[in-house]
């Protein structure tokens, strides 16, 4: 049974990330000022810098909120 209750939350994980992927499009992120971007031909580079740094700062006060309220 613990395989079962594994796959379970990786289901949920999974669908938790598709749904946190579509509404940041939304949102605009993955856009954001100070994120590199550049073309040169048949090759693109893009790096999300700025788009990366509010996510750790979000994603860091969420997991402390829930491990705060966990204890």
């Amino acid at each position: 049974m613990p395989i079962g209750k594994m796959l379970m939350a990786a289901g949920a994980f999974l669908f938790v990330v598709g749904l946190l992927f579509t509404l940041g499009a939304r949102l605009g992120l993955g856009q954001l000022p100070g994120d590199i971007a550049t073309r040169r031909g048949n090759t693109s580079f893009y790096f999300p810098v700025v788009t990366s740094i509010v996510l750790s700062i979000v994603l860091t006060i969420v997991l402390n909120l829930v491990m705060r309220f966990w204890r």
